[in-house]
């Protein structure tokens, strides 16, 4: 009977979700290997770790009841509240990398608390949504939805970390968006937003967030220097021609010309060693990806499930196209995981608890 009740459940998953993801973990997978093959493969042999254990959450949380977070509000509370209180200890107690304090040590292993907070304030915000989707044209409903974006992005920035931030703001202005906003209450958002960028520009930005914008509307002007990693970026996307120069063969991996390759440059590593031949596979993948999560969203019974499958499309969306879009120099380079395939245990873990909840909507619908 337990059998035939597991057999049940896994004919109900999502499995060309799965698969997609597979690919986009296979492609990082190999790329990580070939980057840390000379070095003990240290990074390779978490990532693997990472990626397994992410499966098993994501197999393990479709066992539970998604509804849980549609029906009792207390549980999202409580989820939120402690996301704010993992922002604020990193304030505290947060080791810094690369001019920005966002990682807590626990047990060998560095845990960013600013990916947990976006799966977060997406739960939170599909709740609040599916409630009052049909009374936005009420300003008070933008205000509230601002101010739970507002807690953390404000702490994300203390770090500070723009990049980050700025992912939580996309994930509210798209569940905005698709929630029905009328036209100039979203022109003026996109004003106040100018606005509070050029106040935070005079007065809060540190001068290297500033050079990396600089750097991106100028790829010239400083290219040992600010401009070092974009230029080498594009290069290696620039050798990688058809078919690539195959995996751990790239030379500006293997030579070290690139810094950061493990994570924010990942993707100009898999094109340069697989080509266009392995970015279209990739694209593809996540194209796969981003239809299914929709899918399940808009298959479901229920408003919360179909703004969760919004807002973590949207959040996988911007993430791969400022990714992608820094490799290429067509974004500043700001620190952006690519998901699924970027070195980094919370961005892969807290990948695939979104990924779970989605199971359970599958599962259940």
């Amino acid at each position: 009977m337990i059998h035939n009740f597991f057999l049940s459940h896994a004919k109900k998953l999502d499995w060309i979700l799965t698969l997609a993801v597979a690919a986009v973990l296979a492609l990082g997978l190999i790329a990580l290997y070939g980057i840390c093959k000379d070095s003990g493969l240290v990074y390779f042999r978490k990532q693997l770790l990472f990626a397994v254990a992410g499966f098993f959450f994501m197999v393990g949380i479709s066992f539970f009841d998604y509804r849980i977070f549609k029906n009792y509000s207390s549980v999202l509370i409580t989820v939120y509240l402690s996301c704010l209180f993992a922002l604020i200890a990193v304030l505290a107690v947060g080791h810094e990398t690369h001019g920005a304090a966002n990682w807590i040590s626990l047990g060998g292993f560095a845990i960013d608390p600013v990916e947990f907070a976006k799966l977060g304030l997406i739960l939170l915000l599909a709740k609040y949504f599916s409630l009052r989707h049909v009374e936005l044209f009420q300003k008070r409903h933008l205000v509230v939805s601002f101010i739970y974006l507002f807690l953390p992005v404000s702490f994300v920035l203390l770090q500070p970390d723009l990049g980050s931030a700025s992912i939580l703001v996309f994930i509210w202005l798209g569940m905005v968006i698709v929630s029905g906003i009328k036209l100039r209450h979203l022109i003026g958002i996109v004003l106040i937003g100018v606005i509070l960028f050029s106040v935070m520009w005079v007065g809060f930005l540190k001068d290297y967030q500033k050079n990396r914008i600089m750097t991106f509307l100028n790829p010239q002007k400083d290219p040992l220097g600010y401009s070092y990693n974009l230029r080498q970026s594009v290069i290696a996307i620039g050798s990688g021609g058809v078919f690539g120069t195959g995996f751990g063969k790239g030379t500006q991996a293997q030579l070290k010309f690139l810094p950061e390759s493990h994570t924010d440059f990942i993707f100009s590593i898999i094109a340069e060693e697989a080509g266009f031949a392995g970015v279209l596979i990739l694209f593809s993948a996540f194209g796969l990806i981003i239809y299914r999560v929709l899918k399940i969203g808009l298959s479901a019974n229920d408003n919360f499930s179909k703004f969760f499958s919004m807002g973590f499309s949207i959040m996988l969306f911007v993430q791969i196209l400022i990714n992608t879009g820094m490799c290429m120099g067509v974004m500043p380079v700001v620190g952006i995981p690519l998901p699924f395939a970027s070195y980094g245990g919370s961005s892969l873990l807290m990948n695939f608890l979104g990924l779970g909840i989605l199971q359970s909507i599958k599962v259940r619908s």
